[in-house]
C-alpha cells in the first residue's frame, strides 16, 4: 500500500465495540449511565472531602486528586464514543486522535503514580504514626501531586510527539472505541520500532517503579500491623488501607488482565471490549469502594447528600 504523509491524514475511523445498530443503541444507554454515575460519584467524593473538616488530611487530599483524575480520564474517552454511537459515525479527526492519546496517557499515568503516593501515605500513617503529620505535611502532599502530574505530562508528550513523526497507510480504521497508542502505531506505514521500544521501556519503568513502591509499602505495613498486640488495633490499622488496597487491586488487575487477554486473542474487537475493564471500570468503582469501606467517608457523603436534597 502506498504510504501517505501524516499531514495529509484528516481523520481516523473508530470501529467501536460493535457494528450492530441495536447493540449500539444499548451501548449508548449503558455508557451514558456509566459516565453520569462516574461523574456524580467522584464529584460527591470531592465535595465531601472539601466540606468536611474531619477529612482535611493527606489521605483524603490524595483521594480528591484521584477522583479528579478519574473524571478527566473517563471524560477523555466516553463523550466522543457517545457522539459516535448517537450519530452512527466512526470518524475522529487526526488532531483529535492525537489529543485523545495524549490525555489518556496523562490521566492514566497520573492514576498510576497517585496509587503509589497513596500507598506511601498509608505506610507513613501506620509505620510512623507519631511523625505522620510532620512527614506528610501540606507542602509534601502538593509536591507529590505536582510531580506525578508533571511526569505523566512528560510521558504523554514524549509518546504523542513520537506519533507525529509517523506516516500512515490508506487503511485508517482503528478497531477500538478510542484512540489507543498501540492501535495507532499498528496503522503506521513508517518504521515504528523506536516507538514500540519506547512504549515498552517507559511502561516497564513507569508501571514497575510505582508498583514496586506499593508492594514495598504494604510489606512494611503488614509487618507493622502484625506487631500490634490487640486484635482491635490490627483491625483499625488495616481498615485504614483496605479501600486503597482494593482500588490498587482493581486498577492493576484490570490493566494486566486486558493485556494478557489481548496477547491471547487474535480478535481486535474482543481486545477493544476487554479495554473497557481498565478505561472505564476502575473510574466508576473507585467512589463506591471508598464510600462503602470507609466510615468517615460514609458520614461525610450523607451530609453532602442531605445538603443537596435540602435545596
Amino acid at each position: 500500500m502506498e504510504a501517505q504523509n501524516q499531514t495529509e491524514v484528516s481523520e481516523f475511523l473508530l470501529l467501536g465495540l460493535t457494528d450492530n445498530r441495536e447493540l449500539q443503541t444499548i451501548f449508548f444507554g449503558l455508557f451514558l449511565s456509566i459516565y453520569m454515575i462516574t461523574l456524580f460519584g467522584n464529584l460527591l467524593i470531592i465535595l465531601a472531602v472539601s466540606l468536611d473538616s474531619k477529612l482535611h488530611n493527606p489521605m483524603y487530599f490524595f483521594l480528591s486528586i484521584l477522583s479528579i483524575t478519574d473524571i478527566c480520564l473517563i471524560t477523555t474517552i466516553i463523550p466522543k464514543m457517545l457522539v459516535n454511537l448517537q450519530t452512527h459515525t466512526q470518524s475522529i479527526t487526526y488532531s483529535g486522535c492525537i489529543t485523545q492519546i495524549c490525555f489518556v496517557l496523562v490521566f492514566g499515568g497520573m492514576e498510576n503514580s497517585l496509587l503509589a503516593v497513596m500507598a506511601y501515605d498509608r505506610y507513613v500513617a501506620i509505620c510512623y504514626p507519631l511523625r505522620y503529620t510532620i512527614i506528610m505535611n501540606p507542602s509534601l502532599c502538593v509536591l507529590l501531586s505536582l510531580l506525578s502530574l508533571l511526569i505523566s505530562i512528560a510521558d504523554a508528550l514524549l509518546h504523542s510527539l513520537m506519533v507525529l513523526r509517523l506516516s500512515f497507510c490508506t487503511d485508517l480504521e482503528i478497531p477500538h472505541f478510542f484512540c489507543e497508542l498501540a492501535q495507532i502505531l499498528n496503522l503506521a506505514c513508517s518504521d515504528t520500532l523506536i516507538n514500540f521500544i519506547l512504549v515498552y521501556f517507559v511502561a516497564t519503568v513507569w508501571c514497575g517503579i510505582p508498583l514496586a513502591g506499593i508492594i514495598f509499602s504494604y510489606i512494611r505495613i503488614v509487618s507493622s500491623i502484625l506487631r500490634i498486640p490487640s486484635a482491635d488495633g490490627k483491625y483499625k490499622a488495616f481498615s485504614t488501607c483496605g479501600s486503597h488496597l482494593s482500588v490498587v487491586s482493581l486498577f492493576y488487575g484490570t490493566v494486566f488482565g486486558v493485556y494478557i487477554s489481548s496477547a491471547l486473542t487474535q480478535s481486535s474487537r474482543k481486545a477493544a471490549i476487554a479495554s473497557v475493564m481498565y478505561s472505564v471500570v476502575p473510574q466508576i468503582m473507585n467512589p463506591f469502594i471508598y464510600s462503602l469501606r470507609n466510615k468517615d467517608m460514609k458520614e461525610a457523603l450523607k451530609k453532602v447528600i442531605s445538603r443537596i436534597s435540602s435545596f
